[in-house]
């Protein structure tokens, strides 16, 4: 099953993920399901501004994760 959010979150907002403080970032998705993805599937993303774009979120039948890009 793929999902597609968009993320804004500045540096400071996203470094309780990022320090492992903070576990689930929740998301909406463009239609209008919450998701709950572990932050540490976004630090490849992070960068000084934080982490902006547009995601897809791949999992597997089961709700497991599989992947995440930004598109």
């Amino acid at each position: 099953m793929e999902f597609y959010f968009r993320l804004n979150l500045s540096f400071e907002e996203f470094k309780p993920y990022y320090q492992g403080m903070a576990e689930a970032v929740q998301v909406r998705d463009i239609h209008g399901k919450i998701l709950q993805i572990n932050g540490r599937h976004f630090r490849q993303f992070l960068s000084a501004d934080g982490i902006h774009g547009q995601f897809k979120l791949v999992v597997d039948r089961q709700g497991n994760f599989q992947s995440i890009t930004r598109i």
